[in-house]
């Protein structure tokens, strides 16, 4: 490493390849009749790089606002963010999508998330094309072409790329991570999982955590011990290939997973609310010189409610909720340094590009007003925080908050607490709370370290333009034969080389869920779009609404850092100008309809991604079906029929859908047949045999129908053992969407998280008889 780095980190160009895969290289030998006439001399091994291509690690968090890390003027301790933007940049105006797949879409092909058919997550989609969740093979990935070049390519953690309805173990895999260029993955296909009971996949087959939450598994953990194996491999036997590490935690999303003794090092942290803290962070980020000393803190919304406001016996639980979140975060970013302490042990830190993004959206706000199960939000189940306080009592009160019994997510305020100075949070496209997330840069010897943040206008589809321009290499124009959409990103390359460059990127489109907004030369019109994430329930007026009805927003960006002077009425001729460049962006990237990302979460529940069978023959061992390509048992009328051996008194799971933060089961307790419905821990119905099944061969059916045929209407649940009713029971409210993003149908035994609390001690509670065969078929009822 060179004693004054001299921030010169654009590569040499290499001669333009547009085509790839490169064609394969001739033999340098002549053969000749016979060996004796023959001459050997085999030609080097092809080389597209150049010698000193630097290795690439690019770190994601999710869900993570700009308030929260101790380096910007939080107070989540983030040592590993702290130490890399000490030995490189920062951007305090990089950009991101608002939401989680459309982000890491546009990070890792370089186009617009709705072009490459990520309006929304994957399990959301739709049919229209910027909403199909496919990413196409025309607009192939930073992975994919760096594999041809050469390069070793690997990613871990959170992937969400991958259409939902793809992730069984009968693939197609094309679209796995493998088949967008990664030669090796390690996570979890969705947008969420248990950090302690995750559904993994290591390349493209299902493979189970290895080891227990008691015995002190966590997932943050596994990755970065499994990116560490994995570059120790590398090293032993490729050293001299460069590399493409992809790491992206799953933290904080929720579930809001960490062991106690994390969560409790920010006891009392918080005890004065979220409007203090939001102060406090203002001018602490500040004091750390990330946001300008004009920077106005704009006002808390209306609708969400003040932390004074706040009942006396609900506040213990609203502070735990924050302390586990910023002992999530803190333990992620513990683990990225364990991961560039590796590459330092090994001798690659001087050769390795890293880039940290804090975040791929802002703050989450979809745990709404605090929540022990965060999916009730995307289901759209009105709850309140004494119901959640009633039921966490009975799992031991505030203690197990972070642990595998719930799956907690802090109240809305949090996030938007840790989106100071900002309007927004996750899920709002039109402010930049949801929007805008630090992104720092390092490379030893190459990149002067510089405290003062670049505050060029970029954007997350600016990362692989960048990663091109640096290695010297260019976007091809065919990849296997497909020809290649243009690449949306700008490299801001220029602006590491020069911190006060002018910017180079003039304006960008944003719209996530009807929320939306468009930048343009300093400019910026926004939109909030039909919902808030943190008001519970579905929209008032959703059924109507089009994006005719929406007020329109104009700030100066320049003059207003945080989005806190609207100055529409003064400037309607600037307003008119680009929301009409906005109409033109959408058109363009395919962002048509307007709010289409709202197709199934808020209009059509029932349209939702799931399998096309309506009927199925499974065997006693199936297991991790992943709830999107499963059975809808919990939400659609149908009838399911086994054929079982028992013994006397037997005991275990015949099947489960679904996790410990909500789902349904049947199982065998002592004989007895039980079933249960958790209603994402707030209501279990159980219903139950009143006798011990007899031994010997039976058949056991459940049948399920709706008693209001309407998404989250009851349901009516009949057991019957060799054709006689046995038990039946009234579910009071269903899950209109899904039970749980990560979790699977379990046959004979149950992975993942329990769902009843009656065999939590003692999972997997395999079925201690046979399981001759599993009919289930959708019926009318």
């Amino acid at each position: 490493m060179s004693e004054e780095p001299t921030n010169s980190v654009i590569g040499s160009p290499l001669p333009s390849e547009r085509t790839l895969p490169f064609p394969p290289p001739r033999s340098g030998s002549h053969a000749g009749r016979i060996m004796q006439e023959s001459t050997y001399s085999p030609n080097p091994p092809a080389r597209h790089l150049p010698a000193d291509a630097p290795n690439i690690l690019i770190i994601l968090i999710d869900d993570a606002g700009p308030a929260l890390p101790t380096t910007l003027g939080g107070a989540v301790r983030t040592p590993t963010l702290d130490r890399v933007r000490a030995g490189g940049i920062g951007y305090n105006r990089f950009h991101t999508t608002a939401m989680c797949s459309p982000t890491r879409a546009s990070l890792l092909t370089g186009r617009n998330h709705h072009r490459v058919g990520n309006g929304q997550i994957a399990e959301l989609a739709n049919d229209w094309d910027g909403y199909s969740g496919h990413i196409p093979k025309s607009s192939s990935t930073l992975a994919e072409v760096l594999r041809q070049y050469g390069y070793a390519t690997a990613a871990w953690g959170k992937w969400h790329n991958t259409p939902a309805e793809e992730t069984t173990a009968a693939g197609p895999f094309d679209r796995w991570p493998t088949g967008y260029g990664f030669e090796y993955f390690y996570g979890f296909l969705a947008g969420e999982a248990s950090q302690y009971e995750p559904n993994l996949v290591r390349n493209t087959t299902t493979v189970l955590p290895p080891k227990t939450p008691e015995e002190g598994y966590h997932l943050s953990e596994d990755i970065a011990d499994d990116a560490m194996a994995w570059l120790r491999n590398h090293r032993a036997l490729a050293p001299d290939q460069p590399f493409l590490m992809y790491w992206a935690t799953g933290a904080l999303h929720g579930p809001h997973h960490i062991m106690k003794e994390w969560a409790d090092r920010y006891a009392g942290v918080f005890d004065d609310g979220w409007d203090v803290y939001r102060e406090r962070a203002h001018a602490a980020a500040k004091a750390a010189g990330w946001i300008p000393e004009d920077a106005a803190l704009t006002p808390r919304p209306e609708s969400l409610t003040a932390w004074d406001d706040v009942p006396e016996h609900q506040k213990p639980f609203q502070r735990r909720l924050m302390e586990v979140a910023a002992g999530f975060g803190e333990h992620a970013d513990v683990q990225a340094g364990r991961l560039i302490d590796e590459l330092e042990r090994l001798g690659y830190a001087d050769d390795t590009i890293i880039m940290y993004i804090w975040g791929d959206n802002g703050s989450s706000g979809e745990g709404q007003n605090g929540t022990i199960s965060e999916l009730l939000a995307q289901n759209m189940i009105p709850s309140t925080v004494d119901q959640h306080l009633a039921a966490l009592e009975e799992l031991g009160g505030l203690d197990a908050l972070g642990t595998p019994a719930t799956d907690n997510q802090y109240h809305a305020a949090w996030a938007w607490a840790g989106s100071t100075p900002y309007q927004g949070m996750k899920l709002l496209a039109s402010h930049l709370g949801g929007t805008r997330n630090p992104m720092f840069v390092q490379w030893p010897g190459h990149i002067q370290p510089d405290p003062t943040p670049r505050t060029q206008f970029h954007h997350v589809i600016d990362i692989v333009p960048t990663i091109y321009e640096i290695i010297g290499i260019s976007h091809p124009e065919s990849v296997g034969g497909i020809p290649q959409d243009p690449i949306d990103g700008i490299s801001l390359a220029y602006s590491i080389d020069d911190r006060d460059a002018p910017g180079r990127r003039r304006s960008q489109y944003f719209e996530i869920m009807g929320s939306r907004a468009i930048y343009a030369d300093g400019w910026m019109a926004s939109a909030l779009g039909p919902r808030l994430p943190w008001v519970p329930g579905a929209p008032p007026g959703i059924q109507t609404w089009t994006p005719d009805q929406d007020r329109w927003e104009l700030y100066d960006l320049e003059h207003d850092w945080s989005q806190a002077e609207d100055l529409a009425a003064e400037h309607p001729e600037k307003l008119a100008e680009l929301k009409e460049l906005f109409a033109i962006e959408a058109a363009r990237n395919e962002a048509l309809p307007i709010g289409g990302g709202l197709w199934v979460a808020a209009l059509h529940p029932e349209d939702r991604i799931s399998t096309p069978y309506t009927e199925w023959e499974l065997s006693g061992d199936t297991v991790r079906i992943p709830e999107f390509c499963a059975p809808a048992l919990g939400n659609r009328p149908n009838t399911v029929t086994m054929q079982l051996h028992v013994g006397d008194r037997a005991n275990g799971v015949l099947y489960k859908l679904g996790g410990a933060g909500g789902g349904l089961t049947l199982f065998l307790a002592d004989g007895v047949l039980t079933y249960e419905y958790n209603l994402f821990l707030i209501q279990r119905t159980t219903i139950a045999s009143a006798e011990p099944m007899a031994p010997g061969d039976v058949t056991v059916e459940v049948e399920t129908t709706y008693v209001e045929p309407r998404p989250g209407g009851p349901l009516r649940v009949v057991l019957r053992v060799d054709g006689a009713e046995v038990g039946s029971g009234t579910v009071p409210v269903s899950a209109p969407l899904l039970f749980s993003a990560n979790d699977c149908l379990d046959i004979g035994r149950a992975y993942g998280g329990p769902v009843s609390r009656r065999y939590a001690d003692r999972m997997p509670f395999a079925f201690d008889g046979r399981i001759d065969r599993v009919h289930i078929a959708y019926t009318a009822g």
